[in-house]
C-alpha cells in the first residue's frame, strides 16, 4: 500500500475500505460475525479507515453494524444520506424534487402497486404508507417496527404528504409486478432507481431516490471531504455497480451477481465464509 514519491521517498496512501452490507459484509443470518468484527476493529485500531454503503436506512443499518468500530461516515439508502455514526448526525441528504415525487407516485398508482415513502423531518426519518396489501410488505413493516423501532405512519394518500421532505420510495414484490413501475420511473426527470433481487426472500426491490443520490456520489463526497487517496469497495449486487465506478479497487464477493463480478478487479470468498474479513486480514493486515 506504499508508493514512491517523485523525490524517491515513500508515503502511505490514505485508503478508505467501504463495503456493502447485505450479501457482502453480513452473513446470511444476516449479522456481523465475530470474526468479521475482530478483523475490522483491528484494522481501524491500526489507523485504517472503514465504513459501509447500503440500501438500508439508519434504523436497521446502525444496530446491525453495532459490533464494528466504523470510523468514517456511512452511506445510507443507496447514497441518499451520509451519516456520521460517532456524532449521530446527517452530514448530507439528497431530497426528491416535489414535481418528481408526484410523478413517481403516479407511476405506482397507475400500476396498482403500493409503496413506502420516507421523509426526513427535523432530522428524524419517518416512513409513510397508505396500505400494506401484500404479505411481503406487511412482513417488511412489522420486522422494522418491532426489531428496529422505525416510525411508520399510515395515511389515506401518500400524494398529500409528498412535499420537499421526501427522500425515498421503496417497495418489494415479484419482478413482473414491479417491472412496469420501474419502466415508468426511469423516464422521470430528477430521480434514479435501484431494481434488484432481494438476497433473503427471493422478491424484488424497487427503490426510487433523487438523481443526485448514489453510492457513486456518496463515495465521491467521502473522498473529497476526508482526503482519501484510494477507495477499495466490496459488493455483491447490482446496486453496487455505481460504487464500483467510484472505487479504485473493485472487489466482488464469490456470491455476487455475474454483472458485478464482470466489473470487479478481484473476486474473493463468499459472504457466508467472511469473505471481506478474510481478504482484509490476508491482504491488508498482513502487510501492515
Amino acid at each position: 500500500m506504499c508508493e514512491s514519491t517523485s523525490s524517491g521517498g515513500l508515503f502511505m496512501k490514505k485508503t478508505l475500505y467501504v463495503s456493502d452490507l447485505d450479501g457482502t459484509l453480513l452473513s446470511p443470518a444476516p449479522e456481523i460475525t465475530e470474526h468479521t468484527a475482530e478483523v475490522i476493529n483491528a484494522l481501524t485500531a491500526k489507523g485504517e479507515y472503514f465504513t459501509f454503503a447500503t440500501a438500508r436506512s439508519i434504523y436497521s443499518a446502525i444496530p446491525i453494524t453495532g459490533r464494528l468500530d466504523i470510523n468514517v461516515p456511512c452511506i445510507l439508502m443507496n447514497g441518499v444520506s451520509i451519516y456520521d455514526i460517532r456524532n449521530k448526525r446527517y452530514l448530507k441528504t439528497e431530497f426528491i424534487p416535489v414535481e418528481a415525487s408526484a410523478e413517481v407516485l403516479k407511476a405506482f398508482e397507475r400500476n396498482n402497486v403500493r409503496c413506502f415513502m420516507y421523509k426526513l423531518e427535523d432530522e428524524t426519518l419517518v416512513c409513510y404508507y397508505s396500505e400494506l396489501n401484500t404479505k411481503v410488505m406487511r412482513s417488511f413493516a412489522e420486522s422494522r417496527k418491532n426489531d428496529y423501532k422505525k416510525p411508520f405512519v399510515q395515511v389515506d394518500r401518500l400524494a398529500d404528504h409528498a412535499n420537499g421532505d421526501a427522500i425515498y420510495y421503496t417497495t418489494t414484490g415479484p419482478h413482473d409486478v414491479l417491472y412496469p413501475v420501474k419502466c415508468a420511473v426511469e423516464k422521470i426527470e430528477g430521480v434514479d432507481y435501484a431494481f434488484y433481487l432481494d438476497v433473503y426472500n427471493g422478491e424484488w426491490y424497487l427503490e426510487v431516490f433523487s438523481a443526485k443520490a448514489s453510492k457513486f456520489n456518496g463515495i465521491k463526497f467521502l473522498r473529497e471531504e476526508f482526503g482519501f487517496d484510494e477507495v477499495v469497495a466490496f459488493g455483491d449486487n447490482l446496486n453496487d455497480l455505481s460504487m464500483f465506478e467510484a472505487a479504485d479497487v473493485k472487489i466482488a464477493v464469490g456470491n455476487a451477481k455475474d454483472e458485478l463480478k464482470a466489473a470487479a478487479d478481484i473476486v474473493i470468498g463468499c459472504n457466508d465464509g467472511d469473505g471481506v474479513a478474510e481478504w482484509l486480514s490476508s491482504t491488508v493486515m498482513n502487510n501492515r
